[in-house]
């Protein structure tokens, strides 16, 4: 009887059945990092359930003598015991992985010699299942197949037809009653799990290595019995799940979704997806983990409303073939398998190669053991050449093993460390290789599996290196929220990296590129695509733009041109792209203007622009005469010929014709030979005060004068800070920068009337160039043959002096200012910009596209986050305003104000002049009485003393007889002069109160005659 060995998705997790337990149908615990929306399902008593379970009882019973023979040891070499040595025991319950190290390492060149006797008992059993062709050509090895092995053990290759559990047990168990079997290397074309679980449970019971090597026999088990020495040529859950997750990587699929079902080892499965992308510098974005049931009745109506709620475009799937099929049956009613929905599963879905379900989907990807460059029979030989080595090592080290230490766990210590001819052929503690070949297939249109891709030793290779949708999806209709958007690398709105050299992948502020290379030796090749890694200003708006209006897109670097020009009535670059519909958007610093307007459409403007002019800084010298460049030539000239010369010949004339001055004493009394103020010494006092220097000056003692000197010193104070303050800007290294002042400046329009000419370039095929070719065309075609190939090569002339001014985009060159070392290139007029006009998202004409993408870019500047993306990206640590601040000389008009005040002084001070000669002649005697005859009253002011006058009475008028005095000498306090008889004495005392700063002032006024002294 033929029974299906197809086990219910509601199996036991744990597949210990030496001791099952009481309640066989309890279903293991939900995992604790999954949500399930649903109560965890009961399973179905299912037939193939029954089947697998009624085999398994019957296998422990017939297994039951052979076991119990197994135990007794006895002479035979095997793993039960060393030749002579007491039966091997088995291990109680100490867990797989103890580790013996053996004495002759099983990939050692040169093996000791050993008795012949012993090589003629080591056996191997072959047993191949299945009538496909693989099963056919493996049973075709003779014993010359396996002379590549030292001592070749004895080989029986034994092929049966039947795929039920009974025909399987009975014919193992036949090979282990006639021989002692070494191990059992065990294959079928079958893609039936179950069968795994028949050799794990025969392992554990018979303490014989059985290695599975193909079909059903090396599927993945999520658990094996712990006593069992089972091993399978075949990747575990954990690498295949790495795998998958490098695959996407590679093609930077980095949102997607998690399909499974309760299907043992579902948890591992992911538990390893989370681990990895928790841990990853890779920007992951699991959406969706979905745990479908497919044990109740009405399970696709459930599945279609779960599979509804997925918008990834790339699915992970884990379950069975059988449950693929129905999955993949709903999941192409929702519109998940057509264009745009990539599906990634593990070999146990893919299952046989020559199978394909209908209901596959067209580009389904599979991680799968290498079934093309390792077929069965070299897997059938390093099978065996592997349990040979482990069965020798046992036999040369002659090891007694200690009863508490379990045979499973002896023959591990061996297969942990295999390395056949060269290869590592080691396997983990979980009973899987550590190092499977592994290929990832695809199911192309012909229905076929294609290889694009292997796995070895940890290293991933892909044939295709971008994702290749077009091919693939030929004949499907392509998703409309798909797009194709083509870039240009330009700093800082598009800026290329590579990927990581250590992941081959991007990081997570980067976005994946594909750039094209050109084979220019093959006619007619489009070349091949690279990997990049974009970023910047403009990458940036493009995936907040993705998020809200929920499209996914594929981005490349133009190859054509740059920005795009129109040539010979075709358009290339970014442009071209898109009007001839390669591209459905066109990304990066491209200028919005009317030329390209009348071809495609552009969004609204996230950024303005315009044209500006960069040039650089050049280093001078300190000149010689910079001590004397803080002030304009003007400036001296005005202060020492004519200020100081004109303010100096005030103050002297002031001082001479001054009724009190030096020399215009109107005391009989003056000394001869008295001092006098010459113009020598006015031209030294204000001298003096302009430097503030400590230099012995004579102060005139004139009203008019002394007010003509102080405004002097407070000019001298104004003068002498701007000269300190300025001077320090012009004794350090000066720089020189190009002062222009536009695109209309004669260093433009006129270039060769310098010396030596002016050289100034832009970059071809853009809109700073037509703007330039359509309003200055002299200036155009000067300009041709100082072109630049890109804005870092244009740059670079600056600095280097090959080039004196460069015309770009404004918001190129700020950054660039703004990020130049040395802060050495600067942009004139603190970034003055020509031609406004902004950059915009460029999309194919009246696409629908174009509304949904301007509301996308109001709402980031609604947000805030356009400001922090010009934060992010333009700003830069040289802040051009400051860099232009150069300090210059100053000239009359800066000084204008001092000047002013200088004039103000002397008109002043000529005020004062002429007032004092008034009141000196005319006005002084009506406030002394003289002329009305009565008493008057004059104020002297001293420090300390006081002073006494008089008055000559031939000072007055002739009809008037009075007698006046002059100034004799000071007198101290209280002190009282006397005068000859019939003069009038008015003696004033100023008192000067040194304690508490107030004055007192005493007047005496008399009109008596003192005795003669």
């Amino acid at each position: 009887m033929l029974v299906s060995l197809h086990s219910s998705p509601s199996r036991l997790q744990d597949k210990r059945f030496v001791s099952p337990p009481s309640s066989p149908l309890h279903p293991p615990p939900p995992p604790q990092d999954i949500s399930l929306d649903p109560p965890y399902p009961q399973p179905r008593l299912t037939l193939p359930f029954l089947s697998l379970s009624i085999s398994l009882l019957l296998l422990s019973v017939l297994l039951l003598p052979v076991c119990e023979s197994r135990r007794g040891g006895g002479p035979g070499t095997g793993p039960g015991g060393a030749p002579g040595g007491q039966g091997g025991q088995r291990g109680g319950g100490t867990q797989r992985g103890v580790v013996i190290p053996p004495q002759y390492s099983p990939g050692s060149p040169a093996l000791p010699p050993i008795n012949p006797k012993l090589i003629n008992s080591l056996s191997i059993a072959v047993i191949l299942v299945g009538n496909s062709s693989e099963v056919a050509m493996g049973a075709g090895l003779e014993k010359e197949d396996f002379l590549h092995i030292p001592y070749p053990p004895k080989v029986e290759v034994v092929t049966m037809n039947e795929t039920d559990p009974k025909s399987i047990i009975n014919r193992i168990c036949g090979q282990m009653t006639r021989n002692s079997l070494q191990g059992v290397v065990f294959g079928d074309d079958t893609d039936q799990e179950a069968i795994a679980q028949i050799l794990d449970f025969i392992s554990a019971q018979t303490h014989i290595p059985i290695l599975g090597i193909r079909g059903g026999s090396s599927m993945v088990m999520a658990a094996k019995d712990d006593h069992s020495m089972f091993f399978q040529f075949g990747p575990s859950i954990e690498q295949q799940a790495s795998v998958m997750l490098n695959i996407m990587e590679e093609y930077d699929w980095y949102i997607f979704s998690i399909v499974t079902t309760y299907y043992p080892g579902y948890q591992d499965f992911v538990n390893k997806v989370r681990s990895t992308i928790d841990n990853s510098f890779v920007g992951w974005e699991l959406e969706e983990v979905l745990l479908l049931d497919m044990s109740v009745d009405d399970g696709d109506s459930k599945i279609q409303n779960q599979l509804k709620k997925l918008q990834s475009p790339v699915i992970l799937l884990y379950c069975t073939k059988e449950e693929a099929a129905t999955i993949f049956e709903v999941a192409h009613s929702v519109g998940l398998t057509g264009y745009g929905y990539t599906w990634i599963v593990p070999s146990l879905v893919a299952g046989d190669a020559d199978h394909v379900p209908d209901v596959f989907p067209t580009g389904l990807i599979s991680v799968s053991y290498d079934e093309w460059d390792y077929n069965i029979e070299a897997r059938v030989r390093d099978a065996v050449g592997t349990i040979f080595y482990e069965s020798f090592c046992c036999v040369c080290t002659r090891i007694q093993i200690p009863p508490q230490i379990p045979m499973p766990a002896f023959t591990d210590a061996y297969l942990m460390n295999v390395t056949f001819e060269g290869r590592n052929l080691s396997f983990s503690e979980e009973g899987h290789q550590m190092f499977p070949k592994l290929v990832i297939i695809l199911l192309d249109k012909d229905r076929q599996w294609d290889r694009v891709g292997k796995w070895e030793r940890g290293s991933l290779t892909m044939r295709f290196h971008v994702w290749p949708r077009f091919e693939l999806y030929s004949a499907a209709e392509e998703r409309e929220d798909h797009l194709s958007i083509v870039t240009l690398e330009e700093a800082p709105f598009v800026i290329v990296e590579d990927v990581d050299p250590l992941s081959g992948t991007c990081m997570r502020n980067t976005v994946p590129c594909r750039k094209q290379l050109k084979l220019s030796n093959q006619t007619g090749d489009s070349g091949i695509y690279i990997k990049r890694c974009c970023k910047g200003f403009c990458i940036d708006i493009l995936k907040k733009i993705a998020k809200a209006v929920k499209f996914t897109y594929d981005l490349y670097l133009v190859t054509n041109g740059k920005h795009g020009k129109k040539i010979n009535g075709t358009w290339n670059g970014l442009v071209g792209e898109v009007v001839l519909k390669n591209a459905h958007m066109a990304v990066g610093s491209l200028t919005i203007n009317e030329e390209r307007s009348e071809v495609i459409d552009f969004s609204v403007p996230f950024i303005e622009t315009g044209i500006s002019v960069m040039v650089s800084r050049s280093n001078g010298t300190v000149s010689p005469s910079a001590f004397l460049e803080p002030f304009s030539a003007d400036v001296w000239v005005m202060m020492f010929v004519m200020l100081l010369m004109v303010s100096a010949v005030s103050v002297f004339v002031f001082e001479y014709f001054s009724p009190v001055g030096y020399n215009r004493c109107l005391a009989d009394g003056r000394e001869p030979g008295g001092p006098s103020f010459t113009i020598g010494k006015a031209v030294w006092l204000l001298w003096g005060l302009v430097f503030n220097n400590s230099v012995p000056v004579q102060n005139p003692k004139g009203t008019t004068s002394k007010i003509m000197v102080s405004v002097w010193a407070f000019f001298a104070v104004i003068f002498l800070a701007s000269y300190t303050a300025n001077l320090a800007a012009f004794m350090i290294q000066e720089e020189y920068v190009d002062q222009v002042s536009g695109l209309s400046d004669k260093k433009f329009q006129k270039p060769n009337e310098f010396s030596p000419p002016f050289r100034f370039g832009t970059v071809p095929n853009g809109s700073t160039e037509r703007n330039i070719r359509n309003n200055y065309r002299d200036m155009h075609t000067y300009m041709t043959s100082f072109h630049q190939k890109n804005v870092d090569e244009a740059l670079y002339s600056l600095k280097s002096g090959k080039l004196d001014a460069f015309i770009y985009d404004a918001a190129v060159l700020n950054y660039m200012a703004g990020r130049d070392e040395g802060c050495k290139l600067v942009t004139i007029g603190s970034g003055k910009v020509f031609a406004s006009t902004g950059y915009g998202i460029a999309i194919q004409k009246d696409s629908g596209w174009k509304r949904a993408v301007d509301l996308a870019i109001l709402m980031l500047f609604g947000d805030g986050d356009m400001e922090e993306f010009e934060a992010l990206w333009l700003t830069g640590i040289c802040h051009n305003e400051k860099n232009e601040v150069m300090s210059s000389q100053l000239d009359v008009d800066n000084m204008a104000g001092v000047f002013y005040m200088l004039g103000a002084a002397m008109i002043l001070s000529l005020i004062t002049f002429i007032s004092e000669h008034l009141f000196y002649w005319q006005l002084r005697f009506c406030f002394m009485g003289v002329c009305s005859g009565k008493p008057g009253v004059t104020f002297s002011i001293s420090r300390v003393s006081g002073l006494v006058f008089y008055f000559r009475s031939d000072l007055c008028p002739p009809d008037r007889k009075i007698t006046g005095v002059v100034v004799l000498k000071p007198v101290t306090l209280l002190e009282l002069y006397q005068v000859s008889q019939g003069d009038m004495m008015i003696h004033l005392t100023y008192l000067w109160l040194f304690s508490t700063g107030i004055h007192s002032i005493l007047c005496c006024f008399s009109n008596f005659t003192f005795p003669n002294f």
